[in-house]
């Protein structure tokens, strides 16, 4: 049986967050929800929803994303490092905490890597399945110029940095990630072409999400985030 794991961050996603987690299939073993700290009824909401609630004061994607990882790392490894393969996930999905996407498409997320052994599956989110409005055009010219700067250094076939994503567990301890912010999604992408991980991109659907966005939605947020992910591009294009 494979061991499916979610992590989502999520920073002031009281409405949306016992949403999320209710379309999530239930073939997922545990589910991983990272205050980024929250000052709403967040953790609260989740914590009723069923998941296990982490707190991560430290704002940042990255930083909640890490989080979720250590305590995935904390239940395999014991307090003398000894391994339990019982508690080792097979694999581990990324998810966004405000009902952008539609969380029952897991199934179809992971099932490349169930059924094809592929390393990395991103949810696509292609313009015929995303509702009107759901992405702004900095994200829109954003993943353009991403995804076509990493074609041109790599040779890459990636169309999107979807945060809907799903890895094998091993693969993502290979990665050593480590940024802490805005850079998260385009870091893994790159590892996964340095290290040349077998990948697929599959087509999900997109809505409106629930709330204000944190980065997209503001002119600081949309900066920052285009910032970070050019220099993770051209670091990894001329190393």
């Amino acid at each position: 049986m494979t061991k499916i794991v979610v992590i989502i961050p999520a920073y002031n996603e009281e409405a949306s967050i016992p949403l999320v987690i209710k379309d999530i299939p239930k073939t997922v073993d545990e589910i991983i929800v990272i205050s980024n700290n929250s000052t709403d009824h967040t953790e609260a909401n989740a914590k009723k929803a069923g998941a296990t609630v982490l707190v991560e004061h430290r704002k940042g994607y990255g930083f909640a994303c890490l989080k979720g990882m250590e305590y995935i790392a904390s239940t395999y490894f014991d307090s003398a490092k000894h391994s339990d393969p019982s508690k080792k996930p097979d694999i581990v999905v990324f998810l966004d905490g405000d009902y952008s996407d539609y969380p029952e498409e897991l199934t179809k997320i992971v099932q490349p890597i169930i059924e094809e052994n592929i390393d990395f599956v991103v949810g696509a989110r292609i313009k015929e399945l995303r509702e009107e409005g759901s992405m702004t055009m900095p994200q829109i010219f954003g993943n353009w110029l991403a995804t076509s700067l990493m074609k041109l250094f790599f040779r890459s076939t990636f169309t999107d940095l979807g945060p809907f994503r799903a890895i094998k567990y091993d693969r993502l301890l290979d990665l050593k990630m480590e940024d802490k912010t805005y850079g998260w999604t385009v870091e893994m992408q790159l590892k996964v072409l340095k290290q040349k991980l077998s990948y697929r991109e599959i087509p999900v659907n997109y809505r409106n999400r629930i709330g204000v966005s944190k980065v997209s939605g503001t002119v600081k947020g949309a900066i920052f985030a285009g910032v970070k992910i050019l220099a993770w591009i051209f670091k990894y294009s001329f190393k």
